[in-house]
């Protein structure tokens, strides 16, 4: 009697995707469903409203996907701030913009790919399935070069933060003082004293200014282009 072969496990992947053009993200959308079986895929405009779809997820998605010209972000701050909110999970920033410079920091940001947004079907299928046998993913005309020690110093001092640590930071950054953040977050003073003393601990740096500049420093923008067509 010839037995039945039993059907190969599917793979329900999830994803999100983070990008402000409803049409690319819809087009994205389809592209994920058919190059690597994504079956859930949520979308945000913002990066706030990424990190608050995680956070609804328990931070459990196999995939972001983000585009770095966001609303509420500068430069690579919101690929830095989503590394801390979910550091084992891949990230594909999808840009544009495809400056040799740009792609190296957003590796050295903890991207796990780059894909240029004029890149064919096939290009996003190359990435996916790097990235999931563990490998990066880098456009085929990017050349390498070098950034500089001190941004690479600022991202690996700033990746030490926790999302509660990186979200104080952000507010010391938008000049609030210890009160205003308490307020912000529904937290005691006293428990953001303790987080800013840790801050300033992980950034080795001496004050409230200096951690403001740390910061300044990992966004890149002084590589960034002014606008994205």
């Amino acid at each position: 009697m010839q037995l039945d072969t039993p059907m190969p496990e599917q793979i329900h992947r999830r994803a999100l995707v983070i990008d402000d053009h409803p049409l690319f993200c819809d087009a994205l959308e389809l592209t994920l469903r058919n190059a690597a079986d994504f079956v859930d895929i949520a979308t945000a405009a913002t990066l706030a409203g990424g990190i608050d779809t995680l956070k609804d997820d328990g931070l459990r998605r196999d995939l972001i996907v983000l585009d770095l010209n966001l609303p509420d972000v500068t430069g690579l701050d919101g690929l830095i701030r989503l590394k801390t909110q979910a550091p084992d999970t891949p990230i594909i920033v999808v840009s544009s913009m495809v400056e040799n410079t740009l792609i190296s920091a957003a590796i050295e940001a903890g991207a796990a790919g780059y894909v240029p947004k004029h890149s064919p079907h096939a290009e996003f299928r190359a990435a996916l399935d790097a990235i999931f046998v563990g490998d990066t993913y880098l456009p085929e005309n990017f050349v390498a070069c070098a950034t500089s020690p001190d941004r690479t110093d600022a991202v690996t001092r700033l990746a030490s933060l926790t999302a509660q640590q990186a979200r104080i930071l952000e507010l010391i950054c938008d000049g609030k003082l210890n009160k205003q953040i308490a307020y912000d977050l529904s937290i005691a003073e006293t428990t953001v004293k303790a987080h800013v003393t840790a801050i300033m601990r992980k950034l080795a740096v001496q004050s409230r200014t200096q951690a403001v500049l740390v910061a300044q420093q990992a966004k890149f923008t002084t590589i960034l282009p002014r606008s994205e067509t």
